[in-house]
């Protein structure tokens, strides 16, 4: 198989039923708007889900731009023989006018959250130590902290908090059914 297919490979391909299509991006980002017919396995959770690909099928990997895939594809290679990446991804499936399936309620990872929230109090610690009091230095240095140590242990007090943030907990019942739709 070569390793990459275009749009209209990919459209011969499902429609012939004989291929796997795996979206390596987030969970939110997936859930925001994917390809038909495509599955989320993120690129960092596909060493430890192999067998959740289909051996038996031509695998096309796919996420935003086509990055991200061609990495996925690489770690992959040992373990799949028959392995493509959407040129283009997400992005030139949309920019041809192919439908799309999105979800009307998104929320942002945890990761994002921590990642937007570590940044602004490091920014804001750094900019009011040189324009306020130079104590405010010990903001950024805490966080900075923090985030060394969630890199070395893989717990994150800041991702705990908002786990717990009402944001981020299921909604009730009615709530809780995804609500999808295709856009073309």
């Amino acid at each position: 198989m070569q390793p990459n297919v275009n749009l209209e490979e990919l459209r011969t391909m499902t429609a012939q039923g004989n291929v796997q299509l795996i979206d390596v991006r987030s969970p939110s980002e997936f859930a925001a708007e994917h390809v038909p017919q495509a599955a989320n396995i993120p690129m960092d959770q596909i060493e430890a889900r192999l067998d959740d690909i289909d051996t038996s099928v031509p695998v096309v990997l796919i996420c935003q731009s086509g990055r991200r895939a061609e990495m996925t594809r690489e770690l992959l290679r040992a373990h799949h023989e028959q392995l493509a990446c959407l040129i283009g991804g997400t992005e030139a499936w949309k920019e041809a006018g192919l439908p799309t399936v999105r979800s009307s309620t998104v929320r942002w990872s945890l990761e994002r959250q921590v990642r937007l929230t570590a940044g602004l109090l490091i920014l804001a610690g750094t900019i009011l130590s040189a324009l306020v009091a130079p104590a405010w230095l010990y903001l950024a240095m805490f966080v900075g902290a923090g985030l060394t140590f969630a890199g070395l242990t893989n717990l994150c007090g800041m991702a705990a908090l908002f786990a717990l943030m009402p944001w981020n907990r299921p909604r009730k019942d009615s709530e809780s059914r995804p609500r999808t739709q295709v856009a073309r």
